[in-house]
């Protein structure tokens, strides 16, 4: 299979000039009148606590894109909000993330000495008029130690189950003990009113975590989730790792890895339990931006095609290794891909780069 490249460019572009230099997390849906709506952050540098949720949108199958707005422009000043769009079978939107009080300008969300982020809480939101208007956040206590990083989508399964991943991340709290070698799912079958959680991904080397962790549902009715697996200190890559789940979420197989050394990732599902796995690429292959057709099962994640759809002019900004442990230094990542009515796929990832800063966007055809 080779995916032919169908258009390219930027969803929104930061103004070199303006207050918000940099932009995160790409996130895309179909509303049910055929509009794709594109969720993202702005912010003024990275690392600062100042995540402004923005959407824009496409009526014409993501080649333009208009209407870049912010969904909650009275919140600015007392929360910085990262959140991530998707939608349930019956056409509803949502958004899923999580917010932290700003209490200083400037202040960043970042702390080099315990490698961790401000504390924070999980919300989600919910629109019934495809994106025009959205509830306020509704507030969900992380139920662990630490904070929580969270970058995917709510997942809506077919039985009405709202699932979401959310990765321990430690605070600046240097003695705080948080476990970072499991990803928790969080489950809600009252829309939202009440959660419980459990793990889906755990790794064993004892200086490994996990981070920006995804679940999807595929077409058989397995829930499959992913993780970046990566090591602490020296901040090297192992290939992602992934589990499946044939009830619901309610139980887990073991934690596997795929043959994919890759970092950030996000997925979309396909026909016959096949999936979609976009992932950014700074040091195991060429640099950019890689989409991979798999068919997972318990023994394996059944690579398919895996082939690099944007290449990076620059892997970072100032020539790091691309370790996590330079993240400040990266120049794109966070991609996600969302199969499109004209059944291309739309692959979305923030980038700073020499021809422009902000959510850039790849269409590909798959052949």
């Amino acid at each position: 299979m080779a995916y032919d490249i169908v258009k390219e460019g930027f969803i929104h572009r930061c103004p070199p000039d303006g207050p918000e230099q940099v932009a995160a997390t790409g996130r895309c849906a179909v509303t049910r009148n055929g509009q794709i709506l594109c969720s993202y952050m702005t912010q003024s540098a990275l690392s600062q606590n100042d995540f402004v949720p923005m959407l824009s949108g496409s009526s014409d199958n993501g080649n333009s894109w208009q209407t870049h707005r912010q969904i909650w422009p009275h919140l600015r000043k007392a929360y910085s909000i990262n959140v991530s769009i998707s939608r349930s079978s019956a056409g509803d939107l949502f958004l899923f993330g999580s917010r932290t009080p700003r209490t200083r300008p400037d202040e960043s969300f970042w702390s080099q000495e315990t490698l961790g982020i401000l504390q924070n809480e999980l919300v989600w939101s919910r629109s019934m008029d495809d994106g025009a208007t959205w509830t306020d956040p509704c507030a969900v206590a992380v139920p662990l130690p630490g904070a929580a990083e969270s970058p995917a989508p709510l997942c809506i399964t077919r039985t009405g189950r709202w699932v979401a991943p959310y990765s321990p991340h430690n605070t600046f709290d240097p003695n705080l003990k948080v476990d970072l070698r499991h990803v928790v799912l969080m489950q809600s079958d009252d829309q939202g009113q009440t959660w419980r959680h459990n793990s889906m991904i755990r790794v064993t080397e004892d200086d490994a975590y996990v981070a920006e962790a995804w679940v999807t549902e595929l077409s058989t009715g397995v829930l499959l989730g992913t993780a970046w697996h990566l090591r602490r200190g020296p901040g090297d890559d192992f290939p992602n790792a992934y589990a499946l789940s044939t009830d619901n979420g309610r139980t887990w197989g073991p934690t596997r890895a795929t043959p994919i050394r890759g970092q950030s990732a996000g997925m979309a599902p396909l026909d016959d339990g096949k999936v979609l796995f976009a992932y950014n690429q700074r040091r195991h292959g060429t640099p950019g931006v890689w989409l991979a057709l798999a068919k997972p099962n318990d023994a394996d994640f059944g690579v398919v095609a895996n082939e690099v759809v944007w290449r990076a002019t620059d892997a970072t900004r100032n020539a790091t290794s691309g370790k996590s442990t330079n993240w400040t230094d990266f120049a794109f990542g966070e991609p996600s891909v969302t199969v499109l009515p004209d059944q291309t796929a739309l692959v979305a990832f923030w980038c700073i780069q020499p021809d422009g800063a902000g959510i850039r966007y790849v269409k590909v055809k798959l052949s």
